[in-house]
């Protein structure tokens, strides 16, 4: 098992995490981390969400804009 020192919230202070036999097939990848002084879990978010689009404003068929 593969271990990192992260903060705990539940000890207060820097502890080491492991990572717990994946059934999920991760491996040493898994998101999931276990506080060895505790036994905290934390889900550690590794994938990104792509940009919200900006809303634009469409113009009504039949109206046109002129320059006053």
């Amino acid at each position: 098992m593969s271990t990192r020192e992260m903060q705990c919230d539940a000890c207060e202070g820097g502890q080491p995490f492991e990572v717990p036999p994946c059934v999920d097939g991760h491996g040493s990848d898994c998101p999931e981390l276990i506080c060895t002084g505790c036994g905290a879990a934390v889900l550690i978010a590794t994938f990104a969400f792509p940009a919200p689009r900006l809303a634009t404003r469409r113009r009504q068929p039949g109206v046109h804009r002129r320059a006053a």
